[in-house]
């Protein structure tokens, strides 16, 4: 919603990755980023971190990729603004979002799914 500023719907959760489990007690940590808009959508890369509350150990539990779609308030999806990326990173992750959106595209022509 904040990149958007507008009301955003789930529209899939394009892969979760599991790397470690996450114990009863920890602290869990998800930072998120936007890493690519199309015309209505965005996708956010979602990273989950747990911490050790007595060690302060952190460990990187899970990934996920998810896609918002923006709407008005009848539910009808609307532009959001383009994403701008500025460092490598950013442009690491934009481009490997636009893989993962082609795929998607590609997937929903030939009646795939994920």
């Amino acid at each position: 919603m904040r990149h958007a500023r507008a009301t955003c719907v789930t529209v899939s959760i394009d892969r979760v990755d599991f790397r470690e489990p996450i114990h009863i007690g920890d602290l869990v940590i998800m930072k998120s980023a936007v890493n690519f808009a199309g015309r209505t959508s965005i996708e956010v890369g979602v990273r989950v971190e747990a911490e050790h509350l007595n060690t302060g150990e952190r460990r990187h539990t899970n990934t996920a990729y998810v896609t918002f779609v923006a709407v008005d308030r009848n539910g009808r999806p609307i532009p959001v603004p383009e994403v701008v990326p500025e460092t490598d990173e950013e442009r690491r992750r934009f481009e490997a979002a636009q893989q993962r959106r082609q795929r998607r595209l590609d997937d929903e022509r030939t009646g795939r799914s994920a």
